[in-house]
Order: structure tokens, then C-alpha cells, then sequence
């Protein structure tokens, strides 16, 4: 499983975050407005006012979902880069050092002076959930006459975030762009909230673009209307060839084609921060996939991924988690 391809880059598409990772008291998401587990928009003051609330200063490390999807592939081995918007400022210096000390590609980074780097407060329950507040700050700057076909140069999959999904004429540019370069595409739906808000464009992006579509139990029932894993399944590939509904600690549902296939999660006792979890899956499944390995050994690997990231703070799994992984995955 580990042998590794390294013919296959993927670029990540969707926004540059510093993520802001505060573990608090379940009373004091109570005083938080939304809803639990999801994911909001908000301007920088009101962001700013959370975080002044906070009852201890929050931890900073470089995120955004795709990002730390690229990011766990590049842990993995494989070469990748990613395309988003950072302001000028200090936060994108030390997101831009970061990224490359893992080995990612910053050449498709685009800046602003207009707005600073995106920045995502995840409130961090006892329970390990995560809710997320997000100002994108210059991230959502990006412009579609920004992304160029050189962007894509020297990449075979292009893995895109469902904010992205947000903005439509971004989206639009990157879908034809990936389709022109021969990519192939994923698509992590990312948040509820985000299928909702796109439903009546999301449809066609799947059957006109995406290859694979990623998506968890609540995302998965914003689509189809249905709690049935199942139903969502067919849904999604009825659209594009291969789909995943994430049930987190219960597993994995997969299909591609013809096969269906459930996969168990692994169990991780205590389950610190869900921060990334879903991202560090679909790396580990991607991995699996583009190197040829079937779909419950893709399976395999992406639970194995997502149970060491909810072992530890932060939206990728320890130095120790790693080299369980590594270890593991010769197994599978």
C-alpha cells in the first residue's frame, strides 16, 4: 500500500486558513448563535469578540480544508501544492514556511493587501466536536482571472473544498480549468450549511466534473433528504462515478460503479479534537485510490488516517501517529 507514485501531484483548491483551535466548555457554545457541529461565515469583528470571550488563549496552526487534505498527501509522499488567496501579512509568512517545511508547493498562492489571511475558530468541545466559525478574510479575494492554466501544470488530481463551492464563478474556473489539464477531481462537501446553500448548482457540478464526492452523514442527508447512507450513495453516483458517506466513529460507506463496500472506523479512546478529521480521511482514501488500491483498502487507510487526527490536537495526526500510520498501511 505505502509503495509510492509519485508521477501523481494533487493540488488543493479552497482557501489558506490559520486555524484557531480553542477547547472549551460545552456551556460555553451555549452562548455561541448556530448550530452545534456546523460550520459559519462571520465578519472579522465578530470573530474577534469570540475569541476575546475565549477562557484561554487558542492554539495557531496552518488549516483550511483542503490544505490539510494536501497536506496529510504530502506526509504520505506524494507531491502536491495548493491554490488559494493570503493577505501580506504575518499569519501568510508563517503559513507559507509551514506548508513548505511539509513539502507542499506554494507557487500557486495568490496575495492581497485588501484583507488578511482567513482565519477559522474551531470551538472544541469534551466530546471532540468542533464548531467552526470562519471570516475568509482575503481567501475569499480570490478571482477567477487569477487561476490560469499554468496553475495546474504538472498535476494529475485537483482536490477542491466545498467552500469553494461558495463562490460560483471560482468554482466555474477551477472545474474547466481541471477538465481542459486532464485532471481528475474530488470534492470534499465540507459543511451542511454548504450543501444547502448550493444545492441548485451542486448537481450539476457532480455529473459535469467531479469524479469522486466526499461527504459526511449530515451533508450526505442535505442532499438527497434522506438518512439512509445508502439512498445518499446512489445519489451521489448517479452523478459522478465514486462517492463516500463518513458516518465518523461508526465508519465508512464507499461506492464506486457497481461495488458497495462498508469499512469500520478505528477506534480511538479518548477522541481529543475532530478538527481535520474528515480531510485526513478523504487524504488517506485519495492515496489508496490514485495508487491503485482497491476501495475497501483506500477505506482501510482513510479510517486509519482520520482515527490517529482525532488522537491528537490539530488538524493532522502526531509525529507518533504517522509512523503507526506508515507502519500499518504495509498491512493493509
Amino acid at each position: 500500500m505505502m509503495t509510492v507514485n509519485t508521477d501523481i501531484a494533487i493540488l488543493g483548491v479552497g482557501s489558506p486558513i490559520v486555524d484557531l483551535l480553542a477547547q472549551i466548555p460545552e456551556s460555553f457554545l451555549e452562548t455561541v448563535s448556530g448550530e452545534k457541529g456546523g460550520m459559519e461565515l462571520v465578519t472579522p469583528e465578530a470573530m474577534d469578540a469570540i475569541v476575546a470571550r475565549l477562557p484561554v488563549p487558542p492554539i495557531e496552526a496552518p488549516g483550511g480544508s483542503a490544505a490539510n487534505t494536501v497536506c496529510a498527501l504530502a506526509r504520505l509522499g506524494l507531491p502536491v501544492g495548493l491554490l488559494g488567496k493570503t493577505g501580506e501579512d504575518a499569519m501568510a509568512d508563517h503559513y507559507r514556511r509551514a506548508f513548505t517545511a511539509l513539502g507542499g508547493d506554494c507557487a500557486r498562492f495568490k496575495t492581497t493587501d485588501e484583507k488578511p489571511t482567513a482565519r477559522c475558530l474551531s470551538l472544541i468541545t469534551p466530546d471532540g466536536e468542533r464548531t467552526m466559525r470562519t471570516d475568509l478574510g482575503a481567501a475569499m479575494l480570490l478571482t477567477p482571472q487569477e487561476i490560469v492554466p499554468k496553475d495546474f501544470d504538472g498535476y494529475t488530481h485537483v482536490h477542491i473544498e466545498g467552500y469553494l463551492l461558495l463562490d460560483e464563478p471560482v468554482t466555474m474556473r477551477v472545474l474547466e480549468m481541471a477538465l481542459t489539464n486532464n485532471c481528475s477531481v474530488s470534492l470534499d462537501l465540507g459543511s451542511f450549511e454548504v450543501v444547502r446553500n448550493t444545492r441548485d448548482k451542486l448537481t450539476g457540478w457532480l455529473r459535469d466534473y467531479v469524479d469522486m464526492v466526499f461527504a459526511n452523514e449530515d451533508e450526505a442527508r442535505a442532499f438527497c433528504d434522506s438518512d439512509s447512507p445508502e439512498v445518499a450513495l446512489n445519489a451521489f453516483c448517479e452523478l459522478c462515478g465514486m462517492a463516500a458517506v463518513k458516518l465518523g466513529a461508526d465508519g465508512a460507506w464507499l461506492q464506486s460503479g457497481g461495488e458497495r463496500v462498508f469499512v469500520d472506523a478505528y477506534k480511538t479512546d479518548p477522541v481529543v479534537d475532530t478538527t481535520g478529521a474528515g480531510d485526513c480521511w478523504a487524504a488517506g482514501f485519495l492515496f489508496g485510490h490514485l495508487q491503485g488500491a482497491s476501495l475497501t483498502a483506500s477505506g482501510k487507510l482513510a479510517a486509519l488516517v482520520g482515527s490517529e487526527t482525532v488522537a491528537t490536537l490539530g488538524a493532522s495526526p502526531s509525529k507518533a501517529g504517522w509512523q503507526r500510520i506508515k507502519q500499518k498501511a504495509q498491512s493493509l
